[in-house]
């Protein structure tokens, strides 16, 4: 699979900082988002080709977000990857339960981050 447009959801800034300075070695392009109702509507309107989700974030949080984006007919095909500080073995169960790809621990080295995107 070409990646070459990749949506980041995190709240907290330093997060999406990291993400965003390890995914722009790759030249895709980035889109941001800071909760998952706006993570929806980016990926409904910019259609990337993976989505990396924070977990834990206020109003919807990654895991209703990723259920959405699977429920949803024009984003049901777009891979999610967690990005996030719950990363105990049950975490990645129901992670891959709700659909996502992988379950990578905050604040994810590069190495990790771009492995998870290398496997698609």
């Amino acid at each position: 699979m070409a990646i070459q447009k990749i949506l980041i959801c995190d709240d907290a800034p330093a997060d999406l900082a990291n993400i965003r300075n390890i995914l722009q070695t790759t030249n895709c392009v980035l889109i941001e988002a800071t909760d998952g109702a706006e993570a929806l509507k980016k990926a409904k309107a910019e259609k990337p080709d993976v989505v990396f989700l924070d977990i834990v974030m206020p109003g919807m949080d990654g895991f209703a977000t990723c259920r959405a984006l699977h429920e949803d007919p024009d984003t049901k095909h777009i891979p999610v990857i967690f990005v996030s500080s719950k990363n105990q073995k049950a975490d990645k169960v129901w992670a891959q339960m709700q659909g996502a790809k992988d379950l990578i621990g905050k604040p994810g080295d590069a190495k990790e981050i771009l492995a998870a995107l290398a496997a698609l």
